[in-house]
């Protein structure tokens, strides 16, 4: 391998001739060999357009020549539209507070921008990456505003267009089973009868309910410390840089970006990605909820409740001929758990900062982008290949109701609660039905008993 030589403030450094990145970059990548994990796509992309929108703004300032600052957006643009990724190989756990990938952006940036001006890469006389490309910048305020923005769009156009899929499936199957009427369950217990469709309503309202959080913390995301520089106070920026660096974002991302309300805020807590984090992790519980309970609606066929069937996507066992689990809603589950999981550590990680600044920024970036990321892809999933499909298993909630005690419920206010739960008793004990032991016991004539304890009747017209 081919390499020039570059210098920083600790000395020497070998890199590849052919890369764009520079010193830093190599340090990075030579130090921090952790996880192999890379640094999202996604964030290298949106961090070339806060690039792209400070050299716009410091052209406007007047700070930036404009023959470097044109070649600095053009080299942006390549970042941006991913033609460059291979030039972005450090890992996720990296130098606190993302330095390390704001200096792999700004090298490239440079030495990209260098050729574009008839260069050689590693001339920093003609760009440099701090000096030029860094301009009126800081890690601690570009590489969070680059989070939100990635964040914010991932949500929107992924996230939440396919949990409003979703919504969209379980309220489909909710007027579809609105005629069937079942046994309801509390306690993992019969209780009294409910419609199936209004087992799927419910879900389709936690769903919303998700929705609804999703878009109200992915808003929030919009606020950015850019112009803060390094704690907050904005040295090296200046007023008419940070106006105009909000608003070159705005039109550039084509969102309502503005400065949040207190840089030094920002800076060191990250409220605002712990507020996504909190919404994702209500998603993942509810989803996890809705998982659960088709499995268990959809257990045996012989030796469970059997009252929905799921679509049959694959085989399940490598041994037992002709069984088939629930596979799509198995993946949703372990989906969920793992952005449970990635949640907490955000947590820690917020929690964990000290005085002015977040360092642990890079690691709460990796789990709420992969967060966003894995969760928008199971729900599509779970949406196309197991909702759509599912089926009522008429027969099998018949059954159940025929036989469900908690009938016993609609006698209350003929016999009593406790003669009520006599019959009941007796009714287990017996293995009959609730009707077959009032007849019996002479409690009530047939025509009432047929009319108080026909489980429809509380539905109207189904």
């Amino acid at each position: 391998m081919k390499t020039r030589r570059e210098r920083d403030a600790l000395g020497s450094v070998d890199v590849d001739a052919d890369a764009y990145y520079g010193t830093d970059t190599q340090r990075g990548l030579d130090l921090f060999k952790v996880s192999g994990i890379k640094v999202s796509a996604e964030l290298v992309h949106h961090y070339a357009m806060v690039k792209k929108a400070a050299a716009k703004a410091n052209m406007s300032s007047g700070k930036l020549d404009s023959r470097r600052a044109r070649a600095i957006i053009k080299a942006c643009d390549y970042v941006a539209q991913g033609t460059l990724d291979s030039q972005f190989p450090l890992d996720v756990f990296q130098s606190g507070a993302g330095t390390s990938t704001n200096m792999n952006v700004n090298e490239v940036i440079a030495n990209k921008a260098i050729e574009i001006l008839g260069g050689r890469k590693g001339e920093y006389k003609i760009v440099h990456p701090n000096d030029h490309v860094n301009m009126s910048q800081s890690t601690n305020d570009t590489y969070p505003t680059a989070v939100n923005i990635t964040c914010y769009d991932l949500a929107t156009r992924h996230l939440v267009p396919a949990m409003e899929s979703l919504e969209r499936s379980l309220r489909a199957k909710e007027r579809e089973f609105s005629k069937t009427i079942k046994t309801g369950r509390t306690h993992l217990q019969d209780a009294v009868p409910m419609r199936l469709g209004d087992e799927f309503g419910a879900y389709a309202g936690a769903v919303y309910k998700c929705i609804d959080s999703l878009k109200a913390s992915s808003d929030k995301l919009l606020e950015v410390p850019i112009g803060g520089t390094a704690v907050g106070t904005g040295i090296n920026a200046g007023k008419a840089y940070t106006e105009n660096v909000v608003r070159e974002l705005g039109r550039e991302f084509g969102a309502r970006v503005r400065r949040d309300r207190s840089e030094f805020t920002a800076m060191s807590f990250r409220l605002e990605q712990l507020g996504l984090a909190n919404a994702l992790d209500a998603c993942a519980v509810a989803l996890t909820k809705i998982a659960n309970d088709l499995r268990l609606l959809a257990s045996g066929p012989r030796a469970g409740l059997n009252e929905i069937a799921l679509p049959a996507v694959m085989p399940g066992s490598s041994i037992m001929p002709g069984k088939v689990n629930p596979s799509v809603v198995e993946m949703l589950n372990m989906v969920c758990y793992e952005v449970m999981g990635k949640v907490h550590t955000m947590r820690n990680a917020v929690y964990g900062a000290q005085l002015e600044l977040n360092v642990f920024t890079p690691v709460i970036s990796y789990d709420l982008i992969s967060s966003i990321e894995i969760l928008a892809n199971a729900v599509r999933i779970f949406d196309a290949h197991c909702v759509r499909g599912i089926e009522a298993n008429e027969s099998a909630i018949s059954k159940h109701l025929d036989m469900d005690l908690e009938l016993a419920t609609a006698l209350n206010q003929y016999i009593g609660y406790a003669k009520a739960a006599e019959i009941e008793k007796i009714a287990l004990r017996e293995g009959k039905g609730i009707k077959q032991v009032c007849l019996e016991k002479g409690i009530l004539d047939k025509k009432t008993l047929d009319r108080i304890l026909d489980p429809r009747r509380e539905f109207g017209n189904v």
